[in-house]
């Protein structure tokens, strides 16, 4: 067993006492902190690497394939799929299911028009130059949902080209759901006969599921590809996700690599063995009704902030089975001290089963105590 040197040791000390603090004041960033992975330790002494497809067989069988293949039936099902239909993997966070998706479509639709609102995530954009496939960004509606207008009208400019729509399910700063039901009747309205529709449900893919009235989320509701992520809701140390899809698309892409004996499916070689372990095990440990619980708790807290702030005078609110609650953006240092995500004048708090009410309290607390601050002397 290796023992760092002192030297070393209270570097690494050090490191993790100020994680910790940071830990603690965690609130704006949907990252769930509440988990527990130490059964999978005896795996962080094994050389294992997912590489290929985790539905086929291959040289370098060190690996966790099988857990895989459960995990990816287990998102098919909650996201109402066919098993015999279904095809994924476990990658290493959203931005790659996104581009993942976006990469299909562009296959399987070469000159097709890639279209998403101003609320989509950054790593559009760049995934548009990756694949160096042509786009329109769409406006938004103050609520973050996408203009439905604004896209009828573009698709209609544009109509000659195969329409690939990157839907939100669960904006990066509001939390909105593009409705792809009004989606898809403009296609139909417009007599759009080339379709993709790619669904990022980095958060909310593990919220809709488990509430009574979801925005539509689902495959059978017109999604062609869905992006996931792990280490949100589910939690998870390491960043990671899934993204699951239809077999027959994939078949588009595939390859044979010989000296590994594999199938190259997905966008990396080498992959990460341990995540899939991870989002076995939290399915495991939760099951169905022990995210739904999850869930509940999540959305009661939500409206909690949202009630807490507005009794302060702060304006806050959130979008329906949202768990991000939007406020005016607060001085630097709350945003500091509490991790918080802003952008322009709003700022958000994300409530994750780690973040409590007492949290919310405090954090309110010192945005009137900032906005107070900040008043003119005479106005006070």
């Amino acid at each position: 067993m290796y023992t760092p040197e002192p030297k070393t040791q209270a570097r690494l000390d050090d490191l993790a006492r100020d994680l910790e603090y940071r830990a603690a004041h965690f609130a704006g960033y949907p990252c769930n902190q509440n988990f527990d992975y130490s059964a999978l330790t005896p795996f962080l002494q094994l050389v294992l690497n997912n590489v290929g497809d985790p539905f086929r067989g291959s040289n370098f069988s060190s690996n966790t394939h099988e857990i895989e293949r459960e995990v990816i039936t287990q998102f098919a099902r909650l996201l109402r799929l066919p098993e015999e239909d279904a095809w994924g993997y476990v990658t290493n966070g959203g931005t790659e299911g996104n581009m993942y998706g976006l990469f299909l479509a562009r296959e399987l639709f070469p000159e097709g028009v890639v279209y998403f609102s101003e609320d989509t995530h950054y790593s559009v954009v760049k995934i548009m130059r990756v694949l160096k496939a042509r786009s329109i960004m769409i406006k938004s509606q103050p609520s973050g949902e996408i203009d439905y207008e604004d896209l009828y009208e573009t698709i209609r400019i544009n109509r000659d080209a195969p329409v690939i729509f990157m839907a939100n399910i669960g904006t990066t700063m509001k939390g909105a759901v593009d409705d792809i039901g009004k989606v898809r009747d403009i296609l139909k309205q417009l007599a759009i006969t080339e379709s993709y529709i790619h669904g990022d449900a980095a958060l909310s893919g593990m919220i809709l599921p488990f509430v009574d009235e979801p925005q539509p989320y689902a495959f059978d509701q017109g999604f062609d590809s869905l992006s996931i992520s792990g280490h949100k809701l589910i939690g998870s140390p390491l960043p990671c996700g899934v993204v699951l899809t239809r077999s027959a698309y994939v078949a588009r892409i595939s390859r044979s690599i010989e000296y590994v004996g594999v199938m190259d499916t997905t966008l990396t070689g080498s992959r990460n063995a341990i995540t899939p372990l991870m989002i076995w095990l939290a399915f495991q440990r939760y099951g169905i009704e022990g995210f739904r619980g999850l869930v509940a708790d999540m959305l009661d807290t939500a409206r909690y902030a949202v009630d807490r702030f507005n009794a302060l005078d702060i304006p806050a609110w959130r979008n329906k089975n949202s768990v991000t609650v939007v406020f005016p953006k607060p001085s630097p240092q709350i945003i500091a001290k509490w991790q918080l995500a802003s952008y322009e004048d709003i700022a958000h708090i994300i409530t994750m089963p780690h973040v409590t009410r007492e949290m919310i309290d405090k954090i309110a607390a010192e945005c009137v105590q900032d906005e107070r601050a900040r008043q003119p002397q005479e106005a006070r």
